[in-house]
């Protein structure tokens, strides 16, 4: 009986334990289930408020008129604008009722592997064409030849800018089609480096009050020390408002400056972690005064595309600047230089030539001369031809070869930029005639233009000694470029102005 009374107790016990157990484990799940719910809620909480943090430009101001859609990586177009609204006044200075202007531009290309990346630098002062651009009422520019960049991120006099514009224009001067652009202000450039806790930069000398105001009639006050320092808040801004005072007091030395900076931000954000957990106390501050495509417009685009760069190696995430050359007191292209560098962009090279997508444009790599081998008929199509490189007479050796085929050739003139690619651009109802000539012209952009009344072919260096060539694309940008490049990992400390 004693036996059977231990035993009972043991037995008793033992259920006990089982309960208990189960009842923990229930415990357990609930606790898990509740956490999940929170989470999810929270997450959900935080998407909204991002979401109404946001601000989007409209896409009615997007031409028309597009390089083609591509799979080999993707553009971002990132603006830094100084307008003096939402107190970014009390930042940057100047007039609560001043327009939007665009002081800082590159070009981010992401490559298709994800694991590398090329911010190109694009001078305020460089002088390119601006094409129509959609004004605040619905109406459209006039084309503008030769003007300064920055001036299309204020077509139309808003205090908003005019992001559309300036997407448009770097889609004309690169011939890559722009997937997102994002705007980022003082105010909101200010508030992310608080997030991150401050970023690590360098100067090359003791920086004063009067490096960053020269209208001052005396130094002032040391605002900087020479080397290296974290910097937040509006000592963050002041660095890469810097011009004065530091090698030629040029933008272009800025633009050193400005890259040296964001390749800091970079690895201060990568070496945080690129978690949600993380990325979102920055996700708030950013979007706070930020303003970006219909694309993006949205926290869970947003954080997606911002997750989708976490791969990205902080050597193989380069910076450099558009090739260029002082005129006068502005900048210009340097040709063949940067359409080299374009067309390495377009083929997903890298900047020391390679393929970080997988892609290989054999039919290009391989296609002859269809002018030699091919017979096409142009009769009844009528061309205008455009010599858009530095070869001179290469449009009229282009209309001969055209009349040969048949086509009527209506003039040849000289572009007013220089293209990589050859063109042919149609007006309404020309589509097949544009087809038929673009069979001369193996991988040329074949792009309709409402304005244009009829065809037209603008020549690119792909047109070689008379022949309709398709040339493989560079396996290297020039070495100036190459070499120049700074690395997101690079000493901060490392070239730092120009001049």
């Amino acid at each position: 009986m004693a036996g059977r009374r231990g035993g009972g107790r043991a037995d008793a016990r033992a259920r006990a334990g089982r309960r208990k157990k189960r009842s923990k484990v229930k415990i357990g799940l609930g606790v898990a289930v509740s956490l999940l719910v929170l989470t999810t809620a929270g997450a959900g909480w935080i998407y909204v408020k991002l979401d109404g943090n946001i601000d989007t430009f409209g896409a009615d101001g997007i031409s028309g008129d597009r390089p083609p859609a591509s799979d080999k990586g993707a553009n971002i177009l990132v603006i830094g604008s100084d307008a003096r609204t939402d107190g970014n006044s009390d930042l940057g200075g100047g007039s609560k009722g001043d327009i939007g202007r665009s002081d800082t531009a590159f070009l981010l290309h992401t490559y298709a592997d994800q694991k590398h990346a090329v911010a190109v630098s694009i001078p305020r002062d460089t002088l390119v064409d601006i094409p129509p651009c959609r004004l605040p009422d619905g109406s459209w520019t006039t084309g503008q030849h030769n003007t300064m960049f920055n001036e299309a991120y204020s077509v139309g006099q808003s205090a908003k800018g005019n992001p559309a514009c300036s997407q448009n224009t770097v889609e004309k001067l690169t011939g890559l089609r722009v997937n997102h652009t994002i705007v980022v202000d003082f105010k909101g450039f200010a508030v992310m480096t608080k997030a991150v806790g401050g970023v690590q930069v360098c100067l090359p000398q003791d920086v004063y009050q009067k490096d960053l105001n020269p209208h001052r009639a005396t130094r002032g006050e040391r605002i900087f020390a020479k080397g290296p320092q974290t910097v937040a808040g509006q000592r963050a801004l002041d660095y890469v408002r810097i011009r004065h005072g530091i090698g030629d007091g040029s933008d272009i030395g800025r633009i050193k400056r400005q890259q040296a900076f964001v390749a800091a931000l970079i690895k201060k954000v990568k070496s945080d972690g690129m978690s949600p957990t993380r990325l979102l106390p920055l996700a708030d501050a950013a979007t706070q005064s930020m303003t970006v495509d219909p694309g993006l417009g949205s926290a869970q685009k947003l954080m997606s595309f911002a997750l989708s760069m976490k791969s990205i190696d902080l050597h193989n995430t380069k910076f450099v600047t558009l090739p260029w050359r002082y005129q006068g007191a502005r900048v210009a292209i340097v040709h063949p230089d940067a359409d080299a560098l374009w067309a390495a962009l377009k083929a997903d090279r890298t900047l020391d030539g390679q393929d970080a997508g997988g892609h290989h444009n054999k039919q290009a790599a391989t296609s002859p001369s269809p002018g030699a081998t091919e017979q096409v008929s142009g009769k009844g199509i009528s061309v205008t031809v455009y010599n858009g490189t530095s070869v001179t007479g290469l449009a009229a050796r282009a209309a001969d070869t055209l009349k040969d085929h048949g086509f009527t050739v209506t003039g040849t003139a000289t572009a007013r930029s220089h293209h990589q690619n050859t063109v042919i651009t149609y007006g309404p109802g020309r589509k097949d005639q544009a087809d038929t000539l673009a069979r001369l012209f193996p991988g040329a952009d074949v792009q309709q233009s409402p304005a244009a009344a009829g065809i037209s072919v603008t020549l690119g260096t792909t047109y070689v000694n008379g022949a309709f060539t398709a040339s493989p694309p560079p396996t290297t940008v020039p070495s100036g470029v190459a070499d120049g490049a700074r690395s997101a990992d690079d000493d901060p400390c490392a070239n730092l102005s120009y001049g």
